[in-house]
C-alpha cells in the first residue's frame, strides 16, 4: 500500500510537472502583450492550482464556438454596411478637424466605418434628468425601440423606464432588449423579465453565464455597451447602465455612482442601431439591418462629425485603445481623462507619460474609493510612474465616478463604455464616440472641472510617503492586471 500511495505521489507531481508545462507554452505562444504573458506565469507559479484553472477561464479570449464562428462571418457583412455610408453627403472629411480627421481614416480603413456629421447631441449628467428623458421618448415611439446594457438594476425609475418599454409594446412597438447576464441578474430573477415578454418584448440574455461551461468560454467576457435607438432617430450612449443610483449599490460604502449619457439625433443614430444589430446576430443569429441614415446635410449647419467607434470579439482587434492611443498623441496643450477603473496597458502608460513629458497638461481623474479593492490598489501601483513624468492626478470625493471620458485641448472628446483597463480596451464589448463639436467639448470639459473641484491632487513628496504596507499591496494586486 505503501508503494501505491508512493506511485500516485509521483504521478500528481508529474501530472501537475505536465499541465503547468503546458500552460507555460500555449500562454508564451499566444500573440499578446508581453506584460500581460509575464502576469499570467507569475499567477500559474504563485498560486499553483487556482493559477491554471483561472487562466482556462480568464486567460484566452474564448466567445464559444457557435458565437466565435458567427461573429467572424458577420464581418464582412456589416462592414459592407458600415462603408456604404462614405457615399452620403454626411461623411465629408475635407469638413474634419484635425483631431477627428485621423480617426476616421483610421476606422474606415480597419471597418470600413466613417465619421459623419450632421449630428446634434446633448451630454446629460443627472440621473433623474437621463432617466426621465428616456422614459419620454420611450412614450413618443411609434415603431422600434432596441436597447443593449450590462446592467439593468430594478427599483425606483428603471421600473417606471420598463413600465414605458411594456406600454409601448402593447401600442406595437418592436421592443428589442439585449443585457448581459453577468451584469443583470436581478433583472433576470425580477417580474420584470417575465413582465415583458408578456407583453411581446423580445428579452435576450447576452453571453449567459453557465458552471457547466466555465472552461468552455470566458466568464469575464462580458456584453458592456449602453445603447437605446428610438424609431431610428434618436439615441443614448454613454457610462450609465440602466439603473436608478439612489437604488443601486447603496452597501458598497463608495456612495452613488455618477454617470453621464449623449442624446444624439442625426446619422450616428442609425450607425449605434447597426452596433445593436451586430450583438444581437452574435447573441440570437438573427440579422437585421438598420435603414439608412438620411444624409442630407444643410451648406450652413453645424457639421458636429461624430465617428462611433466599437469593440469586441469578431470586430478588428484593439481599435478603441488604438483610437485612444492617437487621440492622445495629437494634444497640443491638454488630456483630461475621467474613469472609475484606472488599470492601463503598458503601451497607455507609456503614451501618458510621453504626453506629459513633452509638455502637455495630463490631468487622471478617478474615484477615491472604489467597488473593487483589487482595481483600486492596483491603479495606485501606477500613481508613482505618472507623477513623476507629470501627469496630475485628482481622487474624486463625491461617489464612484464612473464617467468614461478624455477631453483633448477642450476641442474634441472621446466619450462611451471604455475603461482604461485590459478588459475594456482588448477584450469586452464596448463602444465610444469620437466627437468633433467644441461646445459639446466644452460642456464636457466643465463637467469634469466640477470633478475636480471635489477632488483632492495627489501630492507626489507625500505620496512617496506612504507606508510599506501600501507598497506591497500595490504591486501584489498589480500582479493580477490580467484579471481587472
Amino acid at each position: 500500500m505503501e508503494k501505491f500511495y508512493h506511485f500516485l505521489t509521483l504521478a500528481g507531481i508529474a501530472f501537475y510537472w505536465i499541465l503547468v508545462a503546458g500552460v507555460t507554452i500555449r500562454v508564451v505562444l499566444k500573440r499578446r502583450a508581453v506584460s500581460v504573458s509575464l502576469a499570467w506565469l507569475m499567477i500559474i507559479y504563485i498560486i499553483p492550482i487556482v493559477g491554471v484553472a483561472c487562466y482556462f477561464m480568464f486567460g484566452e479570449l474564448n466567445l464559444g464556438r457557435k458565437r466565435a464562428e458567427r461573429a467572424k462571418e458577420m464581418l464582412a457583412p456589416f462592414a459592407k454596411w458600415f462603408s456604404s455610408l462614405n457615399n452620403c453627403h454626411a461623411h465629408s472629411p475635407e469638413s474634419f478637424g484635425r483631431h477627428i480627421y485621423r480617426i476616421d481614416e483610421l476606422c474606415n480603413n480597419r471597418l470600413g466605418l466613417p465619421a459623419l456629421s450632421g449630428n446634434s447631441l446633448s451630454l446629460q449628467s443627472s440621473p433623474d434628468k437621463i432617466l426621465h428623458s428616456i422614459i419620454e421618448d420611450i412614450e413618443s415611439a411609434q415603431t422600434s425601440i432596441r436597447l443593449v446594457f450590462y446592467i439593468w438594476h430594478p427599483g425606483g425609475l428603471a421600473d417606471s423606464v420598463a413600465s414605458a418599454l411594456i406600454r409601448a409594446s402593447k401600442r406595437g412597438v418592436d421592443v428589442k432588449l439585449l443585457l448581459d447576464s453577468a451584469g443583470s441578474p436581478r433583472f433576470f430573477r425580477s417580474q420584470w423579465a417575465q413582465m415583458m415578454r408578456n407583453a411581446g418584448i423580445h428579452v435576450v440574455q447576452a453571453l449567459e453565464v453557465s458552471p457547466w461551461r466555465i472552461f468552455l468560454r470566458r466568464l469575464d467576457l462580458r456584453q458592456h455597451r449602453k445603447i437605446i435607438v428610438i424609431d431610428e432617430k434618436i439615441a443614448y450612449t454613454g457610462s450609465m447602465n440602466l439603473v436608478d443610483p439612489a437604488y443601486f449599490k447603496q452597501n458598497s460604502g463608495v456612495g452613488q455612482w455618477i454617470d453621464i449619457m449623449v442624446r444624439i439625433t442625426g446619422p450616428t443614430v442609425n450607425v449605434l442601431s447597426a452596433i445593436h444589430c451586430w450583438d444581437w446576430e452574435v447573441e440570437t443569429g438573427s440579422r437585421a439591418f438598420p435603414q439608412s441614415p438620411e444624409c442630407s446635410i444643410k451648406p450652413n449647419e453645424p457639421q458636429h462629425p461624430v465617428q462611433v467607434v466599437p469593440s469586441g470579439p469578431g470586430m478588428p482587434e484593439h481599435l478603441i485603445s488604438q483610437v485612444l492611443t492617437l487621440a492622445i498623441n495629437q494634444a497640443n496643450q491638454s488630456v483630461r481623462i475621467t474613469t472609475p477603473y484606472f488599470v492601463p496597458s503598458s503601451d497607455l502608460l507609456e503614451t501618458l507619460k510621453m504626453t506629459a513629458q513633452r509638455g502637455i497638461n495630463v490631468e487622471l481623474i478617478i474615484p477615491h474609493k472604489n467597488d473593487s479593492m483589487m482595481v483600486q490598489w492596483a491603479s495606485r501601483a501606477f500613481y508613482s510612474e505618472l507623477l513623476s513624468a507629470g501627469v496630475k492626478i485628482f481622487e474624486f470625493y463625491g461617489g464612484l465616478l464612473h464617467t468614461k471620458s478624455v477631453v483633448i485641448d477642450e476641442q474634441f472628446c472621446l466619450v462611451g463604455t471604455v475603461n482604461m483597463d485590459m478588459r475594456s480596451l482588448w477584450l469586452n464589448f464596448e463602444l465610444t464616440l469620437a466627437i468633433d463639436d467644441e461646445a459639446f467639448t466644452k460642456e464636457m470639459f466643465w463637467l469634469q472641472q466640477s470633478y475636480i473641484d471635489n477632488s483632492h491632487q495627489v501630492d507626489f513628496e507625500q505620496w512617496k510617503k506612504r507606508t510599506l504596507s501600501s507598497r506591497f499591496l500595490e504591486r501584489t494586486f498589480y500582479l493580477f492586471n490580467p484579471l481587472l
